[in-house]
């Protein structure tokens, strides 16, 4: 009699041979007590050394539906559409993690059989996001995301690792996509489509190294405007990228996405280094610069860690009057001032006309591109028709395309 844990495959073959002959044992005898120990024995042992594969989930799916007696179009609240409970039932397209969450509280089939591994459940993090909000088709046409014709339509399984990449949502603050933003943003700005821009910014960074860290003082009134003195340079804006890496800080270059109405953005990744994305949705060295320092001022003066992003939509500037945000009003300042000198404006702002000539020579004489006065004049007098050839239209893309600037 075996009264002991099989441990052997001899062990086990024994078992079983005993197993077999009191298989016709009485309730309540010796033989019936020793069926049913080296049953469990037996059972313990198989489920060490023979572990049955998990059901195929769709199989799974095909026999709850026996059960309840469902036809294929009752799967359809679960699934969302005929062709995908098709596509799914016919082996063409994979469940998504959507489709089995409304499977398993729908139809009561266990997470680890959708999933297809023993003891899973489903992922928690991010559970409250609108996976389908988000802009998967603009992102896999750019790169951001690999999808094929298999993983289309998975958009929860695409995007979890890409906001993991950018370092989880913790770092563009625990309400960044369930709240709302800090700062300028357009009423009309889609929040995923901003959301997302901000995240690829913060994957890049965080796929980067930079050999300096950033310290609290590194950047100051002083370095301020030494940055905006690189811009007398033609390669003005590369050199700012290569200051303020020495600094500690990224600049990263992401196109605008559709309905983001963006320039910029400051943040912090979850280490604290301060991150500038830009957009350079206007082509202009005058927006370049001054989007470069407005956000530099955020960092220097407004980020921390329950402020962890700010986001900018500089053409709101001609619309907030007097309810602007004090932040943003601190921002423009400061950097308007880095910039170009109070004293300084004061004698541009009451020449009136200006010609070019005057531009270039106060230029010249602050040691900055005239791009940035002629900037500020067609700003403060809100006449886009002024010193239109100075602005540096078309320079910027050009520059960072030719460069090895991060930008995607």
């Amino acid at each position: 009699m075996i009264n002991r844990l099989i441990k052997t495959e001899e062990d086990y073959t024994l078992a079983l041979d005993r197993i077999e002959s009191l298989m016709d044992a009485e309730a309540g005898t010796p033989e019936a007590d020793e069926l049913e120990l080296l049953s469990t024995l037996a059972e313990m042992y198989e489920e060490k050394h023979y572990p049955m594969d998990p059901p195929d989930p769709v199989e799974a799916i095909k026999f709850r539906m026996g059960q309840l007696g469902l036809k294929q179009q009752d799967l359809i609240p679960f699934m969302g559409s005929r062709s995908k409970v098709s596509e799914v039932m016919n082996g063409k397209k994979p469940l998504t993690l959507s489709m089995m969450r409304g499977l398993n509280k729908g139809l009561g089939i266990p997470a680890e059989v959708l999933l297809h591994e023993p003891g899973a459940g489903f992922p928690d993090r991010y559970s409250d996001l609108e996976w389908n909000r988000f802009p998967v088709a603009e992102m896999v046409k750019r790169g951001w995301l690999i999808a094929d014709s298999y993983s289309i339509g998975q958009n929860e399984e695409l995007i979890r690792p890409f906001i993991d990449r950018a370092g989880g949502l913790a770092a563009v603050s625990a309400a960044f996509l369930r709240q709302g933003f800090s700062a300028r943003m357009n009423a009309k700005a889609d929040k995923y489509a901003v959301s997302t821009w901000c995240l690829r910014v913060l994957e890049l960074a965080n796929a980067r190294a930079l050999k300096q860290t950033y310290e609290k003082g590194m950047l100051n009134s002083a370095a301020m405007k030494e940055i905006a003195r690189l811009s007398y340079f033609s390669n003005g804006p590369i050199l700012a990228r290569e200051y303020l890496e020495k600094q500690g800080i990224f600049l990263i270059v992401v196109s605008h996405l559709p309905k983001t109405y963006l320039d910029g953005a400051a943040m912090l990744l979850p280490n604290g280094s301060p991150v500038v994305g830009l957009t350079l949705r206007y082509d202009r060295l005058d927006n370049f610069w001054f989007s470069l320092l407005h956000e530099l001022v955020h960092i220097l003066k407004h980020l921390s860690k329950d402020k962890q992003i700010i986001v900018d939509d500089f053409d709101l500037r001609k619309v907030e009057g007097d309810g602007m945000d004090r932040v943003e009003q601190e921002a423009d300042e400061l950097a308007s001032s880095s910039l170009i000198p109070k004293r300084y404006w004061e004698r541009i702002s009451a020449v009136d006309p200006i010609s070019s000539e005057e531009v270039k020579a106060m230029a010249e004489r602050l040691k900055i591109h005239p791009a940035i006065i002629a900037g500020r004049v067609r700003f403060e007098r809100n006449n886009y028709r002024l010193l239109t050839r100075l602005v540096g239209q078309g320079k910027i893309r050009e520059l960072f395309n030719g460069s090895s600037v991060v930008r995607a």
